[in-house]
This record gives C-alpha cells, sequence and structure tokens, in this order.
C-alpha cells in the first residue's frame, strides 16, 4: 500500500519561529518524523511553501531526502510588500530541478482576519497562477471566507489547462462541482473526522474517490482521535481508513485511487 500526504510543513515542524531558515540539523530533525510516515504506508510527501524562506526550506527537505517533494508560493497571509521580488526569486527556484519542485502554493484568497488587502491578495494570487501556468505545474489553493471569489478567479483560467487542489477543502458540493468542472480535486485531511463537519462528510461520502487526494497539513488540522496534540504525516493512514469507512470501502482502494490521483496531478512525484 502507498499513501501520499500532499500537503504538509515538516519545514515548520521542526523549528520554532516561522520564515527563519531550518537548523542546521534538520536532517536528523526530520528523519523521525518521515520514518514514522513511511512505517504508516505514507511513502511520499509534498511540503508546501507559504512564503520564500519557507518555500525554500521546503527544497532543502526535498533535496535532503528521496520521498520529499516542494512546492513553492507565497500564501495570501504573507504576501509582504516585497512581495514581487519575492516571487521573482520563487520563480528562478523552478529552472533548477534538483530542486524537486513540483507545484505553486500555497496560494491564493483569505478574507477571514480584519485589515487584508484585496487588491494586492487578488494581484498576487493572478501572478502566482500565472507563473504556475507557464511552467505547466499544478496549483495549491488557500481559500478562506473567500470561496466564490477563488472559483471566479480560476474559472477565468479554464481555457488555460490549470489544474490543482482546493487544499483544507470545507465548501458544499456546489462548490465541489465548480471546481471538478475546471480541473481541479479536494484536498481532505483531519477536520473530515471533526464531529461538527457533518456537512463535509455528506460531500465526501458523495463526490468521485478520483477527485480526492490526502492531506494532513500538519503540524495543523490533527484528526479528532489526537486533537490538540501536534498532527503529523503519518497520520494520513488514519485520514484514509476514516474516509473509506466514511464511503463503505477498503481502505487499499482509497490508497489506490487517491495516490493515483496525487501521482496525475503531481506529474514529478511519479
Amino acid at each position: 500500500m502507498k499513501l501520499i500526504d500532499t500537503h504538509c510543513h515538516i519545514n515548520t515542524m521542526i523549528k520554532e519561529k516561522f520564515d527563519t531558515p531550518l537548523p542546521k540539523n534538520f536532517v536528523k530533525l526530520a528523519t523521525p518524523i518521515i520514518k514514522i510516515a513511511n512505517q504508516a504506508d505514507v511513502m511520499t510527501i509534498i511540503n508546501v511553501g507559504t512564503s520564500l524562506p519557507e518555500s525554500i526550506n521546503c527544497i532543502e527537505l526535498a533535496k535532503a531526502f528521496d520521498n520529499c517533494f516542494a512546492t513553492v508560493g507565497i500564501h495570501p497571509n504573507d504576501l509582504q510588500a516585497t512581495w514581487q521580488d519575492d516571487l521573482n526569486k520563487c520563480a528562478a527556484l523552478l529552472d533548477d530541478p534538483q530542486n524537486k519542485v513540483v507545484g505553486i502554493g500555497e496560494i491564493g484568497l483569505d478574507y477571514h482576519y480584519p485589515g487584508y488587502d484585496k487588491e494586492k491578495q487578488y494581484t498576487g494570487f493572478k501572478a502566482q497562477i500565472e507563473l504556475a501556468l507557464e511552467h505547466d505545474l499544478p496549483i495549491v489553493i488557500h481559500t478562506r471566507s473567500a470561496g466564490q471569489e477563488v472559483l471566479d478567479v480560476l474559472e477565468t483560467y479554464q481555457q488555460e489547462k490549470l489544474r490543482g487542489i482546493i487544499h483544507c477543502f470545507s465548501e458544499d458540493l456546489a462548490f465541489a462541482n465548480r471546481a471538478f468542472d475546471i480541473n481541479f480535486v479536494l484536498g481532505i485531511g483531519g477536520p473530515l473526522t471533526y464531529p461538527k463537519n457533518e456537512t463535509l462528510r455528506q460531500v465526501f461520502k458523495t463526490v468521485p474517490l478520483e477527485k480526492i487526494v490526502l492531506e494532513t497539513d500538519a503540524p495543523f488540522l490533527p484528526p479528532q482521535t489526537i486533537r490538540g496534540k501536534k498532527n503529523s504525516p503519518a497520520q494520513i493512514k488514519n485520514i484514509a481508513l476514516y474516509l473509506a469507512e466514511l464511503r463503505g470501502i477498503s481502505l487499499a482502494e482509497v490508497a489506490e485511487v487517491t495516490t493515483q490521483t496525487s501521482q496525475n496531478l503531481f506529474k514529478k512525484i511519479e
């Protein structure tokens, strides 16, 4: 059995502060996290960038571990005054195949916290979509309190073979179907197991299995069984098992189909 964590942040699991370089002993710190994941049949991990420094950290992990890959991108809440220069530096990282960059993300719109700059988020989002199209890479979408706006932006690129994941999907079935129409799949992790999320469970019980990929967002969003503790990529197996039981199918089928979808999307991890 092979499982894939399509969205993880081991880079933030092994240090105390965001947007700082990995510690010199990062290989030693990351090794047990990855080993435990492998023991739980999680054979591939994609660490997802949220800023220029963290994108570089994801690349360092990808270089150090055969089964790790990276995305580069700037999270909507991390678009600083220098974001355009930062994005140019992220773009330069795509030129070296040894960096093992398989996507652009996480990018999108986030209108949850007061004081957001809507115009900057919108401009930054579109610039990163166009970077992904230029390099034929999928995108990893972060959306919070901005679902319709995100879909509206994505639909403007529908004829340009844009593809990607709606990370941490938390919308309704109508949203899911619009996402499918524009070649996006749904990322699901710990929130599927939360007692309050019955509506979300109904979505994932009914949508096509081949439109789903698994993710942890570790160290964030732990499954219900470990709420209050740090999440880890090893939890992918528990999420897969929960999804299998929800849909009345085998764990092996969930593993096979979600892994194939992930490999089709992130072509460089095959």
